[in-house]
């Protein structure tokens, strides 16, 4: 990790932060799944302007277009779609610590569903932190004492647990230039919402809606979205997807630091204390400090924070 890829993770993780909080400010004025069409669409576009200008071919074979339907619905639509209507009733910061579950989720299906890895046992007690983590977040909603209602909640989690399948799902891009599979879900999430967003967005006015929020939706698209990917390649390609990955354990705070700054949002003791064990379980579910404080002869690796599968998208976002 070199100091211009402390940079890049410390920018991304700002701007990963931040989608929770200009999501936040939009859905005051927009319909929700008209905000995640208007997201996608205009992050697709920049895409594709990046990929004509990289001169690499967007393949157009029946396949390959199912498949990015796929990932658009699973890695996109539904999870953008749950996060904002969310955000409706609850705050950013907590609308982002919630997120950052993807990757209990990930390892979880990977080991149990899919079984594409192993259950090692520092994942387990790292994803039992986590659950704790979450049990700590939900607690006050079960009992209606913090004014956050509990369906909002849960729909963060379900983006989460949508951002996993995602996740394993991508690797049949394996072999693609990382840039293509991004624009092909982001494409395939448009076709998706946009029939969504017009029956949604029938009684919305354009033309009512604040430039503040016009503003946070090209951030959103633009920056938060299209921009931020490519600064995730440039972390894949110059410190690899172990490095990349700690990305996961940043954006609660962004957000959260955020959310305070710009919202007057604050944390309980409890979605602080909730936040404080999930992050606990996520940094011994990637074991790299574990390892480093074993220092085991051979310097075995143990596996990355929720990488994202070769040639394929990261599951989290965002």
């Amino acid at each position: 990790m070199t100091l211009i890829n402390w940079l890049l993770l410390a920018l991304l993780s700002l701007i990963w932060g931040g989608t929770f909080l200009f999501a936040k400010i939009a859905v005051a004025e927009i319909p929700p799944l008209v905000l995640v069409f208007l997201r996608v669409f205009l992050a697709a576009l920049v895409m594709h302007v990046v990929l004509r200008i990289a001169r690499q071919r967007f393949p157009l074979a029946p396949g390959m277009l199912l498949s990015f339907l796929v990932i658009g619905l699973l890695n996109n639509a539904i999870p953008f779609s749950l996060i904002f209507w969310g955000q409706t009733a609850i705050s950013a910061s907590l609308a982002s610590i919630l997120n950052a579950t993807t990757p209990i989720f990930t390892v979880l299906l990977a080991t149990l569903a899919f079984r594409h890895e192993t259950l090692q046992a520092h994942r387990v007690i790292g994803i039992g932190l986590g659950l704790a983590g979450v049990a700590v977040l939900l607690l006050p909603g079960l009992e209606g004492a913090d004014g956050f209602p509990l369906w909002a909640q849960l729909a963060c989690l379900g983006a989460a647990l949508s951002y996993a399948v995602a996740a394993s799902f991508a690797r049949r891009f394996k072999g693609l230039p990382l840039m293509v599979p991004v624009a092909g879900q982001l494409t395939g999430a448009s076709v998706w919402m946009l029939p969504l967003a017009l029956w949604q967005g029938a009684s919305w006015s354009p033309a009512e809606t604040s430039l503040a929020v016009w503003a946070c939706v090209i951030a959103l698209g633009t920056i938060g979205t299209a921009f931020a990917y490519l600064i995730y390649f440039r972390l894949l390609t110059g410190a690899g997807a172990t490095n990349a990955s700690l990305v996961t354990l940043l954006v609660p705070v962004s957000a959260s630091v955020l959310g305070a700054l710009v919202l007057g949002e604050s944390l309980t003791s409890g979605q602080f204390l909730g936040m404080a064990i999930l992050l606990l379980g996520l940094v011994v579910l990637d074991g790299r400090v574990l390892t480093l404080l074993a220092r085991p002869k051979g310097g075995r690796k143990i596996g990355p924070l929720a990488a994202p599968a070769e040639g394929g998208p990261p599951g989290s976002a965002r």
